[in-house]
């Protein structure tokens, strides 16, 4: 009898526990699932989260998550990161768009910071003060680099919008106007992480 329930619960933890990911309490707000990554992925995430760290604390930003995009990555697969600094643990990956630089249809991948240019500005952003918008909730984004500065003066916001999928697809999602838009389950998910954190979140889109 002993055996017997020693083996339905190995066969429950194999069961709960999966490779690759961490399942833990989801009691304290800073319990979350920890996400995998690939492996070069997950480098030049470690890479900006150094970095991350040290602007965070001069800056006086919030220095335990951070928001990461990585544009290299197909706009089918989940490039959008959130970060535990901590921890140095992926809590949670979305999909998320790029700018089409007002083409019908962006072949490949452009950048611009330009006012009215239409296309994803690269950088660091202060994540700002929620409102509801054309598309329902968004956060006003602050570029703090030269090549987003002039972020707020072209009212990119992080929104959701529906024509983002909430899972990975093989070919590319919709294109934007150069907001980083989302699907609403997965802002849905980001908006406690920006209204409970004491200090503002940093957003990093990189190549």
């Amino acid at each position: 009898m002993l055996l017997l329930s020693l083996t339905m619960a190995a066969l429950a933890w194999l069961h709960y526990s999966k490779p690759g990911k961490s399942i833990v309490s989801l009691e304290s707000p800073q319990s979350q699932v920890s996400y995998p990554v690939p492996s070069k992925t997950y480098l030049k995430l470690q890479q900006k989260a150094r970095a991350v760290r040290a602007f965070a604390a001069q800056k006086k930003f919030n220095t335990s998550i951070c928001f990461l995009v990585d544009m290299s990555l197909p706009s089918g697969q989940k490039r959008f990161f959130v970060y535990n600094l901590i921890k140095d643990t992926v809590q949670h990956t979305g999909l998320v768009t790029h700018g089409r630089c007002n083409q019908d249809w962006l072949q490949g991948r452009k950048y611009g910071n330009e006012p009215g240019c239409g296309c994803t500005s690269l950088g660091r952003y202060k994540i700002g003060y929620a409102y509801q918008g054309k598309f329902g909730l968004a956060f006003k984004l602050y570029g703090l680099d030269t090549t987003n500065d002039n972020a707020f003066q072209r009212a990119l916001v992080l929104h959701a919008h529906g024509c983002v999928p909430e899972t990975e697809i093989s070919n590319d999602i919709c294109q934007s106007d150069g907001c980083p838009t989302v699907s609403p389950a997965f802002l849905k998910a980001l908006e406690p992480i920006l209204k409970q954190s004491p200090n503002s979140v940093l957003l990093w889109i990189y190549k």
